[in-house]
Formats: structure tokens, sequence, C-alpha cells
């Protein structure tokens, strides 16, 4: 009896990649091999533009609610202690979870707390300060491990509908120490990561949507400040533990 010649199309396997890339999975080798792969193959740039269309509009479409005020404390504690033992019950069964538990918890909760109400109120701020937290938790930081604004800014194309701009201000204080994917409301944003002693510095950059107030912005939500500014068809949200005047040092450079 004769073989059968099996032939695999290789976009089959890059689909459950592109998902994986989407989502912050992949070891930079993969995520180049993909980034590859979109250059030269319409059909999975469209896959991946789709993906992340979709992903965007199911984090607008659920239903948030403002945790209690409680709930915002043990979360933050958790999140600035996360070896440290639960707090214990103040009745039976209030607290059924061991440490580890806990920390995935605190993780899980971290967007749950800070979005807003559905009155929408303030929500890019607390979206903003959410998306920090957020990329606090292990292993969330960073996609690609970088100081170099040469290595980084080549890494996004493929991975975005847009170019994002990438500063070294090593310099002044500032190194840049890496990138990610990240998600606003709407759409997928560039996150540069950077740092300033000990505290992290995450600057989220997307197109600037229409709807979106170009004014300059600035506050603090749950103890971490942020900063928005708009320039050159570009919206950037900054947030951070830094302290003001530093973190309008930072952004006055971006500017």
């Amino acid at each position: 009896m004769g073989g059968r010649t099996v032939t695999t199309d290789p976009c089959q396997e890059m689909h459950l990649l592109i998902q994986a890339d989407i989502d912050g999975e992949l070891q930079a080798a993969e995520a180049a091999r993909v980034a590859a792969h979109l250059d030269g193959c319409p059909a999975c740039a469209g896959l991946q533009r789709r993906l992340i269309a979709l992903s965007g509009s199911l984090r607008d479409g659920i239903p948030r609610h403002r945790a209690p005020a409680h709930l915002r404390e043990a979360v933050r504690r958790r999140i600035a202690r996360p070896d440290a033992p639960p707090p214990p019950p103040q009745r039976r069964g209030a607290w059924p979870f061991g440490t580890a538990a806990m920390g995935a918890l605190a993780a899980a909760l971290a967007l749950f707390v800070l979005l807003p109400g559905p009155d929408g109120r303030d929500s890019m701020p607390d979206w903003v300060v959410a998306a920090h937290i957020r990329a606090l938790q292990p292993q969330h930081l960073l996609d690609v491990v970088s100081a170099e604004q040469h290595t980084v800014k080549p890494w996004f194309a493929g991975r975005l509908p847009f170019a994002p701009p990438v500063k070294d201000l090593a310099a002044a204080g500032f190194p840049l120490i890496g990138a990610r994917l990240d998600q606003l409301p709407g759409s997928a944003a560039a996150a540069l990561v950077y740092k300033r002693r000990e505290h992290v510095i995450n600057l989220f950059i997307r197109p600037a949507p229409p709807e979106e107030d170009p004014a300059e912005t600035a506050g603090s939500r749950e103890g971490y400040n942020f900063l928005h500014w708009s320039a050159g068809g570009m919206s950037f949200w900054v947030a951070s533990d830094l302290n003001t005047r530093e973190l309008d040092e930072f952004a006055g450079l971006w500017r």
C-alpha cells in the first residue's frame, strides 16, 4: 500500500502561538518567531489584530463594581507583603486561604479593587493604576528585558498596530529595563518599564482615542501616583509609587 503525504499548515500552529503571545506567555525566542511570521503573513497579522480588539471588547463589556474599603485595604496589605501570613479570621470561615492562595487572590483582585463602578467616573486613572499593580505581580512586569531603546522599540513591531516611541532616560536617573504588551479600555497599549532606585515606573502608550480628554492630568489612587499627557497623536499614562516631584521630572523628560 502506498503511503500518503501529510502536509501541515504552518499557520495552524501559529494561531495558538499568537494567542499565547498576546497573553505574554511566550519566551523571547518564540515571540521572535511569531513576529517574523507576522511580517510575512497578512492573514495571521489580521488574526492578531482581531484577537487584540476582541480582548479589549471583552474587558470593556465585563460589569465592574468597586470593592468595599476593608477589602481594598486587605488586598493592598497582601500585595505589599506577599509572604506575610493571612490576617486572623474575624469569624469562622472568613479567611479559608493559605498564604500562597492569598497571594494569588491579591493579584486576581487588583483590577477588581481599583476599577470604577458602573458610572465610569475617572475610569482611566483607575485602569492605569490597576494595570500598574497587576504588572508588579511575579512574572508579569516584562515581556522583553532590555535597557536598549533600539532593542525595545523593534520588539513591538508586529505586536501592535502602531509604533510607540521609546526613550533612553538612564543618563537622567530613570533607566529603561524593558517593556511588555498591556491593555487599556478599547485598545492594546505599549508598556515601557523604567526604574528610579527601587521604584518601578510603568509608562503606557497608545494612539490617543478621539473621546479622550487631551488635557494633562495628575493625581493618585490607592497610594499610587499617575500622570497623563498627549503628544504627537499618542496618549501617555504613567503610574508609580514614586513621589510626585520625581514622577513630574520623569514626565517632563518625556515631554
